[in-house]
C-alpha cells in the first residue's frame, strides 16, 4: 500500500497541482501517492493554471496531466498525509474532520518552514507575475523537507 499525501488550495488550479509535482518528484513512486484537491469546485475537471504550468515547466516538472477535483471527507479517511495551502483550507478541512486521527492529519504546508507560524501559500490567481515562481519556491523549500521525513518514516 502506498503512502498517500494529499495537497489542497482552495481551486485546485495553482497552487496545490505545483504542490503536488513537485512532492511527487521528489518521492519514489512505488512507495508514495501524491494527489490534489482543492476545496471550492469552480475548477473541478480542468487543468492546471497555464501560469503553474509554464512555472513547473520551468523547473522541469510536467503537471498538464494533473484534472481539478473538489476535496471531500471520503478524502480524510482515504490520504495518510494532508497539506493545506492556507488558514481557510485548513479551517474548510477540519470541519469535515469527525475524529482526532483525521484532524491529525492535516497540516498547513508552511509551517514545514515556519513551525508553528501557520504561515499561507500566497495564492497566486490575481497577484503578481513572478507569483507563481515566488510560491513554487515555497513549495520547494517545504516539499524537500516533508520528502526527506516520508522518506525517512516510510522505509
Amino acid at each position: 500500500m502506498p503512502v498517500k499525501i494529499l495537497m489542497v488550495c482552495l481551486g485546485n488550479i495553482c497552487r496545490s497541482p505545483l504542490a503536488e509535482g513537485i512532492l511527487a518528484s521528489k518521492l519514489p513512486k512505488s512507495t508514495f501517492l501524491v494527489d490534489s484537491a482543492g476545496t471550492g469546485s469552480w475548477h473541478v475537471g480542468k487543468s492546471p493554471d497555464k501560469r503553474s504550468i509554464a512555472t513547473a515547466k520551468a523547473h522541469h516538472l510536467d503537471i498538464t496531466k494533473q484534472k481539478g477535483r473538489q476535496f471531500q471527507k471520503a478524502d480524510l479517511d482515504r490520504f495518510d498525509y494532508i497539506y493545506v495551502m492556507d488558514k481557510s483550507n485548513y479551517d474548510a478541512v477540519i470541519a469535515l474532520s469527525e475524529t482526532t486521527e483525521q484532524k491529525n492529519k492535516v497540516h498547513i504546508i508552511l509551517n514545514e518552514l515556519f513551525p508553528n507560524e501557520n504561515v499561507d501559500v500566497p495564492d497566486p490567481y490575481y497577484g503578481l507575475t513572478n507569483g507563481f515562481e515566488i510560491v513554487y519556491n515555497m513549495l520547494e523549500e517545504a516539499c524537500t523537507i516533508i520528502a526527506a521525513k516520508l522518506i525517512q518514516q516510510h522505509h
